[in-house]
């Protein structure tokens, strides 16, 4: 069986064995679509069983994993096989994976190669035993010397290291011409990386310069191998996204393989040097209106603090269609996120009852424009109500951020609407890392589905968007198998999805309340809902408009 990875296998050396002990932390999605990193298992142990389909070895020693997992799963090891061959795709390993029994056992997919080639694996069936607590590889070797290693190691003893060879599949690995920092690195960070790091945004440090990327480069593996950046959590099994701002394999490979040449610059001038946009700017240029905060806003150095809302002066001084409304936050630092409702003049015609969610702005925001031929209205004489939440930097801090409405020439074809479906009942149990929750919106009318926004605190875990058709099918939209608080994405289909009247969409998700969960603020804590960080949401917005009948 050939494997093609990202880089010439180097060989290995007793002496590189032996000197192998730290693994960064490293996250993976298996067959199923479940996410699992290494750094948040339960397990005092995780077993890393590599495979690959078609392999005979690797098929041949199913049954002997799953009798090992049978007498150690319940002293907390966690076992894991990874298929890191490009060829094979999720249905195929699910299919191989009924075939031979693999039962319960997760088929994490390497989908790049990453963590194979890290470790320099040569073979399928190469097993590895990790220390959780301490990131250490302790076992590295066949299968069959797995059980004295794990025996050995639970009881608090030395660890004798196995000689006996790998009996596997060999994986092939194609070799990798040096890497293009100006030609190749530098195009992929401004495409997916600058918009962040840069002066004045949320990323912690500017790419401004090759030095500054090269002594950052450490880290930039260590977030590509576990998936922290670039932003992205949806699973790419299901949908496509016109924002989606992840890497590709090819991509992955360009700067893992750069990292892993050494990082360098080589000849001419530095792409990067005085190349970022200043954030104070406004995306879509110029707005035809700005709707301020009335005041400076003071946030103290400490404490958690309760929303705010306030209404702006500004009063809309005609009536006009909008093409974009773009929240610019004034002071990132602090500013957790601002939600702009409408408030609708007295009289006016087809007035709520209620003051009208507009637009919003969190960590993660991509779309700054509504979607092609849809507008929202606002009639002359309407004002504006900010929701705003902030956060605390453990210095006294300021804010005034600002809305930039901008006008359509024309009437939008269709009428966009930002509609939400929640649950408030929520009860999480101290400890429990999987605590379900659901809610469901039904469509009476035949309605277009533009952007899909899963909301949740700092449990959040997973979160999934199923749409239940009338002629009872069923559709996945999106799937976040691991959700992440601190950004708060909007997912905008590449094109939009028609759902016929009577469709029903199903959000379903969970809350990890466990101490894996590293953003966890108590985990001995039961966790209801409320509007802090610390408390617990479960919505599922969505931006759609009515479809035209026929249409």
């Amino acid at each position: 069986m050939k494997v093609v990875a990202l880089a010439l296998l180097l060989p290995i050396t007793a002496a590189w064995a032996q000197s192998l002990q730290d693994i960064p932390n490293f996250s993976l999605l298996d067959y199923r679509g479940k996410h699992h990193e290494l750094r948040r298992t339960d397990g005092k142990v995780a077993v890393l069983f590599f495979t690959g389909n078609g392999c005979p070895a690797a098929r041949q020693s199913v049954q002997k994993l799953r009798s090992i997992r049978s007498k150690f799963g319940s002293q907390g090891v966690v076992f894991w096989m990874i298929n890191s061959n490009p060829q094979d795709d999720r249905k195929s390993i699910a299919e191989e994976a009924e075939e031979f029994r693999v039962g319960s056992v997760p088929i994490l997919k390497d989908d790049f190669q990453a963590v194979a080639r890290l470790l320099k694996v040569q073979r399928t069936c190469e097993t590895f035993a990790i220390d959780t607590a301490g990131m250490k590889i302790f076992y590295r070797g066949a299968l069959d010397e797995l059980p004295d290693a794990l025996g050995a190691f639970l009881a608090g003893k030395r660890v004798e290291v196995a000689s006996n060879p790998v009996k596997g599949c060999l994986i092939t690995y194609e070799k990798v011409e040096p890497v293009s920092y100006a030609t190749q690195v530098v195009p992929i960070l401004q495409a997916k990386c600058v918009s962040c790091h840069s002066p004045g945004n949320i990323g912690p440090w500017s790419m401004s310069s090759h030095k500054k990327v090269k002594g950052m480069s450490a880290m930039i593996q260590e977030t590509i191998l576990a998936k922290q950046m670039p932003p992205w959590h949806a699973d790419p099994v299901h949908g496509t996204f016109s924002n989606d701002r992840s890497l590709t394999a090819e991509e992955t490979g360009t700067l893992l393989a750069w990292i892993d040449q050494g990082a360098k610059q080589g000849e001419g001038l530095d792409p990067l040097t005085n190349s970022i946009t200043p954030s104070g700017e406004w995306a879509l240029g110029k707005p035809d209106f700005v709707v301020s905060l009335p005041d400076t806003q003071k946030i103290p150095a400490t404490g958690v603090l309760d929303y705010r809302y306030v209404d702006s002066g500004f009063v809309m001084p005609e009536d006009a269609w909008i093409r974009a409304a773009v929240v610019r936050p004034g002071n990132r630092k602090v500013v957790h996120h601002v939600i702009a409702r409408i408030k609708y003049p007295s009289g006016a015609k087809g007035a709520p009852d209620e003051e009208v969610f507009f637009t919003s702005w969190a960590p993660g925001n991509t779309t700054p424009e509504f979607p092609r031929d849809t507008g929202k209205f606002i009639p002359k004489g309407a004002t504006f109500n900010f929701e705003l939440h902030y956060n605390t930097t453990g210095k006294p801090e300021t804010d005034q951020s600002e809305l930039g409405l901008y006008v359509m020439k024309d009437v939008p074809k269709v009428v966009l609407e930002t509609r939400t479906t929640e649950t408030r009942e929520l009860n999480i149990p101290p400890g429990e890392g999987d605590a379900r929750s659901f809610c469901v919106y039904h469509f009476k009318r035949d309605t277009l589905i533009y952007d899909l926004v899963p909301h949740m605190h700092l449990r959040g875990s997973w979160f999934k968007y199923e749409a239940l058709f009338p002629d009872g099918k069923r559709e996945t939209l999106l799937s976040v198998p691991r959700y992440d608080f601190n950004w708060q994405t909007e997912y905008r289909l590449s094109e939009p999805r028609r759902v016929p009247a009577g469709t029903w969409m199903l959000c379903s998700g969970a809350h990890d309340n466990s101490k894996q969960n590293p953003l966890n603020p108590d985990a001995t804590r039961r966790v209801k809902y409320g509007l802090q960080s610390h408390e617990e949401m479960f919505m599922g917005f969505m931006n759609v408009a009515e479809a035209a009948s026929g249409k």
